[in-house]
Parts: structure tokens; sequence; C-alpha cells
């Protein structure tokens, strides 16, 4: 009895401790983002007046002002949504919503994978919900403001029907597969639900191309004879094969533009914005192109496959150890299923495999945002990297023209706080750009 009565009191202390985790990384999380919003506004608007010496002369006080003010109305939308996230986060955990979807779930159904994919299913579909006015004020509202928004109610009811369903054709069968893996595949499950993890994700971007993108855009094969020959050229002296050359109408949603390669290896294709074409003259598009092979050229693209696959593999190592701790799920406010009324039967029918990987999402983005700083920076250098592999291929002027033109473009600002750079920018600023490829 008083080994009994021990072996309670320590449950209840790491579930205390569990909850206190939690809270304490909350506080910390939403403490920090609303204080690097706030600075990112104030530093903004301080500088909204005058257009930085470096632009003087290429970026008119209008434009910059723009910029300025399309940042501080994202700025405030962000808050919102800071906010929106920290009480959700509050709502499934601490407050019983995940314990009470799961419970529900479980009257309606009854235990088993049925059930699991349910509970995952429809929290997601509840976040989904409550995120969408933000969402929808973001699209139809601060885009449509600054004239960046294409999108129409029509296409937007299409896009969301389509990725609702991609989600479930590709979707529900890893999350069956992760889950029927967390049952059966002993205590080092997480090493095989990493493997299929990784196939899953190697395999979608290999089909993304050709199955997947083609559902949502259009692509042309670019018809601009004398740039496709600039670029042919210009990967020829690079080292660079690619499958075509193409032309996606990103205009039918949105004003911003981009340029990218998808595909491996002699499937690699390049791809241009329509948006892009009309933006740049074709030296400042062979820069642009020199840039984006300055990533593969410095294998960027696998680096960072690596370290997210790496991640992924500690992550589920860790989940497969917190999955079997009764005081993970309690301290979050949410019972154990094997703990429910369900009778003798249906208890050893129950699981909570879906229920520890819920959690374990929730709250692992508090932590891992702390380090956001040091991805950021691998990205931030990594961009050098690119920029530097371009100059060594295309005129350094060219880069620097047609990098002034997209972020006059995108309204991106050019007097972003350095502290708000540090925790979110995969670019460096304009300012920092330029500046290297001046000197």
């Amino acid at each position: 009895m008083a080994l009994r009565l021990r072996l309670h009191s320590v449950a209840m202390n790491a579930s205390y401790s569990m909850t206190l985790v939690l809270a304490m990384l909350l506080l910390a999380n939403l403490g920090t983002k609303l204080w690097l919003a706030g600075h990112q506004a104030s530093h903004v608007a301080r500088h909204r007046d005058a257009v930085p010496r470096a632009f003087a002369g290429s970026i008119s006080l209008e434009a910059h002002q723009k910029a300025a003010d399309y940042t501080l109305a994202k700025s405030r939308v962000a808050v919102w949504d800071i906010a929106l996230d920290a009480v959700l986060l509050l709502g499934w955990t601490l407050l019983g919503g995940l314990d009470v979807l799961n419970r529900g779930l479980l009257e309606l159904i009854g235990p088993g994978m049925v059930q699991q994919l349910a509970l995952v299913l429809c929290f997601v579909l509840i976040g989904g919900l409550l995120g969408l006015p933000l969402s929808l004020y973001q699209t139809f509202v601060i885009e449509q403001r600054f004239g960046f928004n294409h999108m129409t109610w029509g296409l937007w009811l299409s896009d969301l029907l389509k990725g609702l369903a991609l989600g479930l054709v590709l979707g529900l069968p890893i999350l069956g597969l992760i889950l029927w893996l967390m049952a059966a595949g002993g205590n080092f499950w997480w090493w095989w639900a990493w493997v299929a993890l990784v196939g899953y994700q190697v395999l979608v971007m290999w089909i993304a191309p050709n199955l997947i993108m083609p559902i949502f855009n259009k692509f042309t094969p670019l018809e601009y004879e004398s740039l496709k020959q600039q670029v042919s050229e210009l990967m020829a002296r690079a080292g660079f094969t690619a499958k075509g050359f193409f032309v996606m109408d990103g205009s039918r949603r949105s004003a911003h533009s981009n340029a990218f390669f998808t595909g491996f290896g002699a499937h690699k294709r390049v791809v241009f914005f329509d948006t892009l074409l009309k933006q740049l003259n074709a030296h400042e598009m062979q820069a642009v192109l020199a840039h984006e092979l300055g990533h593969f050229k410095h294998r960027h693209v696998i680096k960072m496959m690596i370290t997210s696959f790496a991640f992924t593999l500690a992550g589920l190592a860790a989940l497969g150890w917190l999955s079997q701790q009764v005081w993970f799920y309690t301290g979050l406010g949410v019972t154990p299923q094997i703990a429910l009324n369900l009778g003798e039967h249906a208890a050893a029918l129950a699981s909570n495999d879906a229920l520890a990987l819920l959690l374990f999402m929730l709250v692992v983005p508090l932590a891992t945002f702390f380090i956001s700083p040091l991805s950021s920076s691998r990205s931030r250098r990594y961009e050098f990297e690119a920029d530097a592999y371009a100059m060594q291929h295309a005129p350094a002027q060219d880069l620097a023209s047609a990098l002034l033109k997209l972020y006059q473009d995108n309204a991106s600002t050019l007097t972003p706080d350095p502290l708000y750079v540090a925790f979110y920018y995969s670019h460096p600023p304009a300012s920092q750009r330029l500046a290297r490829m001046t000197s």
C-alpha cells in the first residue's frame, strides 16, 4: 500500500511538472513572439518616412512607404495569429479540448484504428476552421488592399477542396502506417516510422512536379526563345541539365513572383512565375536563375533535407519514450485511454498513439521556436553563397537590379528589425545582399 501511494505521488509530481513546463514554454513563446512583432512594427514605422541612403537613387519614397505599410499590416495580423495559436494550444491541452474530442469519438466509434484516424482528422479540420478567418482576412483584405491578391472566391474554394482531397489521398495512408507502426513496431517503432516518413517525403518530392503541382497551376513551356537560349547557355556553363523550362500561371492567385527548380537529377525542371517574366528583363532573369543554380551547386537542398531528416528521427525517438509516460498525457490535460471506463474488452483495444502524436505536435514547436535563429542564420548564409555563385556566372549588376525590382514589386521592407530578421528571415535583408554585390 505504501509503495502504491509512493508511486502515485511520483506520477502526480511528474504530471504537475509537465503542466508547469508547458505553461512556462507557452508564456516564454508567446512573450517572445509578441515582443519581436512589436519590435519589428516599431522599427519599420520609425524608418517609414525616409528611404535608406543606399537605396535613395533607386527606390522612390512612395514605394518605400508602401512596403512599410504592407509590413505593418501583416504584423498586425501576425499578432492575432500568435494569440490564436496560444489560445488553441491551451484549449486543446490544459482546458481539455483534446480529451473531450477523444472521449466523444471513442463513444461514437469505439477504440481502434478508425477512431485514431478520426481523432487526427477532426483535430486538423477544427484547427483549420478556427484559423480560416485570419487566413481569409490576410488574402482578401491585406493582400487585396496592397494590390497583390488575384484570387477569386471560386478559385479559393477550388483550391480548398483540392487541398482537402489531396490531403486525404496522400495523408491518410502515411498517417495510418505511422499509427500502425506505433502499435505493432515494438520498442523501436520510431526507427521504422522514420524510414517510412523519409521514403514518403522523397516520393512526394518526386511526383510533385508532374502529378501534384499541375492540380493547382498550369505549366506551359517557355516560349521566349532568346531567354531560353540564354538560360540554356548559362546552365551549360555551370554544368547543369534540365528536362525543360516552364512558365507557371502564378498571376492567377497573386502578384508576387518567384523562380524555382523542381525534380531530381536529369528530371529537374526550371519554373518561372509568369509575373517574374513581366518584371525582369532577360539578363536579370539569367542572374536570378544563376542564383538558383548556386543552391544546387552548394547542395543546399540536400543539406537541409538531411538536417530535417535528422531532427525527425530525434523527434520520433523522443515521442517513442514520451508516449509510454502517463504523466505526459495527464500533465497536458488528457486522460490516457486505458484509464477510461470502456469495459475490460474495449480497454484492451484502446490505444494512446494518436493522442501522443497530437500532443507531441502541439508542444514541440514551443521549444523548437527558440532554436529557429540557428536555422534562419544557416538559410541566410546559403543565400549569400548562392549570390556569390550567381556573380561568377552573371554580372553582379544584373543580379542587383533583379533583386531591387523583386524587393520593390513584392513590397518587401528595406528596414526590418535586426532581431526580427534573426528569428524569422530565411533571406538576408536587401541592404546586406546588395552591399556584398557592390563591394
